[in-house]
């Protein structure tokens, strides 16, 4: 009966192993897949022991047993930490590993001195081998480092349960099951049954907790998982190289379009190729010589591709070249119409132009958006703020104070959901607190007007519009700066502050002030109005009051009508 125990225990192990290796996804944690490896070898370990037929069997068995007891212990605890979003110092990691290797290197003397053991003497009990053990002084570490794994982890899982942070508590408790599973195996387990080791049921029992766990980490890696599904499944192809020109790999997308492509072999050089040389390598040949040459076009059949040449980045490192292909049969299509048909084609393209332009638009909200969505706010932040620039540029339109080009007020009001982007580099925890910033949380959240202005610059890098590019980097860069010089990022006082930016800021406040958040109340209409002609002169423009006044009763109307929807 022991032996179907020990023999089932092992297979249960391999299976589950198995299982996690179907779903394992490149960013799993490390720690979870040393779980998988060191379970089925401490089961192998116990079966073995149980197996052996001498003394010299059973202590080889069993210093396997601590081998990967040892190191399963430490990562199960390390686990907690990052699955509970706290980071540990990569010292006191480097400690824990330390300590966890000199534990067992005072384990593995066991039989050669009798510090670890007193004594070990090997018994066969109904059949099954076993030891008989008398603890020696050093036995001690073993049970303090396991104690103190396992407290640190419960504690890091109880401090999560009560503290608010974007974590499922239904994933906590499944975090804690492992841990106590683990626990009452190890110490209550040997004093219900001392003739056989709970540990290895106990660990079978952790590792279906961890596949659960697993299948939950892919649906909440939602970056990961939508890049992985556009990658894999959508109408762009990928191909990557190094900057040797040497191939990395493709989607299925890459090759269909360019069939060769399945009997490439990752790390040869595409020069070697002669079907490649006209093609990959021509293009990436012109890129690296002018980064500008970003793009060519590719026919197959009746299909014309756009190649578009691009940098291979790891983190925030180049290291190669991507190609991405679309179809682009369509937009070719229209140009080879051009010549013959120019005047029917105005339309088209002037649509085709809108379409783009409204795209372009889209994705921007869309980024906007799904920054926004991180934030504590109700959301629809915005919407409301770009139609409040909408309004307050409508009012000084065809005044004589600023002279407003249409362009300009056009391109402020595309501008204007931009202003926020910045927040997506702003951590969680300052993000979403619900409360009053302390200095220090506010130094981070100030931080998002000239991470806003970089990353602006980034998305419109190449753009042919200089004045939209300029007024959306003024707007994410100074909409918090005050006309008295007493707001951030850098402190620009009166027309030091671009107009784009101080018209923003009128919008950005008054939309704060009317909107209900987590932590506050909508305020009224007249108590916001109060509040802005307050701040003329020293938080904002004092030439923008009589606009902003002839707006106010828009901007009422047009929030009026929002709540009501």
């Amino acid at each position: 009966m022991v032996e179907i125990y020990y023999t089932s225990a092992l297979v249960v192990s391999v299976v589950l192993m198995l299982v996690y290796s179907f779903f394992f996804h490149k960013h799993f944690d490390v720690h979870l897949s040393f779980l998988f490896l060191f379970v089925p070898i401490n089961n192998l370990a116990q079966y073995l022991l149980s197996k052996s037929v001498n003394f010299e069997e059973s202590i080889v068995a069993y210093k396997f047993v601590y081998l990967s007891s040892c190191f399963l212990i430490l990562n199960i605890t390390l686990l907690v930490f990052e699955f509970c979003n706290i980071r540990i110092n990569r010292y006191l990691k480097l400690l824990m590993y330390t300590v966890t290797v000199a534990t067992l290197v005072c384990a593995l003397q066991m039989g050669q001195n009798d510090l670890y053991y007193k004594s070990v003497e090997f018994e066969l009990v109904n059949g099954v081998a076993t030891l008989k053990k008398v603890y020696g002084p050093l036995h001690a570490l073993y049970y303090a480092m396991l104690l103190s794994y396992f407290t640190a982890a419960l504690s890091v899982i109880i401090y999560r349960l009560f503290k608010k942070a974007q974590i499922s508590r239904r994933f906590i408790v499944l975090i804690a099951i492992p841990e106590t599973i683990s626990l009452l195996g190890f110490f209550i387990g040997r004093s219900l049954i001392p003739t056989i080791e709970i540990t290895p049921l106990a660990y079978d029992i952790t590792l279906i907790v961890y596949l659960i766990i697993v299948r939950r980490l892919v649906l909440y890696d939602i970056p990961e998982t939508v890049i992985d599904t556009v990658a894999q499944k959508g109408d762009t192809g990928f191909i990557s190289f190094d900057f040797k020109y040497r191939y990395l790999g493709s989607n299925d997308t890459a090759k269909r379009i360019f069939p060769e492509l399945k009997n490439f072999i990752v790390d040869v050089k595409i020069n070697e190729n002669e079907d490649t040389k006209k093609t990959f390598w021509e293009w990436l040949n012109k890129f690296s010589e002018d980064n500008s040459c970003d793009k060519a076009y590719y026919k197959s059949g009746d299909k014309v591709y756009l190649i578009n040449v691009g940098f291979l980045f790891n983190g925030k490192r180049k290291c190669g070249y991507q190609l991405y292909i679309t179809d682009d049969t369509k937009n070719q299509q229209y140009i080879s119409l051009l010549d013959s048909f120019n005047t029917e084609l105005k339309a088209e393209v002037a649509q085709k132009t809108a379409d783009i332009m409204d795209m372009h638009n889209k994705l921007i909200m869309s980024m906007a958006t799904m920054v926004e969505s991180r934030d504590n706010s109700t959301g629809g932040h915005i919407k409301r703020t770009s139609e409040g620039v909408r309004i307050l540029v409508g009012e000084m339109m065809g005044k004589s104070d600023f002279n407003l080009s249409e362009s300009f007020c056009n391109n402020l009001i595309k501008a204007a959901p931009m202003h926020d982007l910045g927040k997506i580099a702003v951590d969680d925890a300052v993000l979403r607190k619900p409360g009053r910033f302390t200095a220090e949380e506010f130094e981070k959240m100030k931080a998002h007007a000239a991470e806003g202005a970089r990353i602006v610059d980034e998305i419109l890098a190449g753009t042919d519009d200089k004045e939209f590019c300029t007024i959306a980097e003024n707007v994410a860069h100074y909409h918090h700066e005050r006309w008295d010089g007493s707001g951030y990022p850098s402190g620009l006082k009166g027309e030091q502050i671009p107009l784009e930016a101080r018209i923003m800021a009128i919008a950005d406040v008054f939309d704060a002030l009317v909107s209900k958040r987590v932590y506050k109340d909508a305020m009224s209409f007249e108590k916001a109005n109060e509040i802005i002609l307050e701040g003329i002169g020293s938080q904002f423009d004092k030439k923008l009051e009589p606009y902003y006044k002839a707006a106010f009763p828009k901007l009422e109307e047009y929030y009026n009508s929002i709540s009501t929807k």
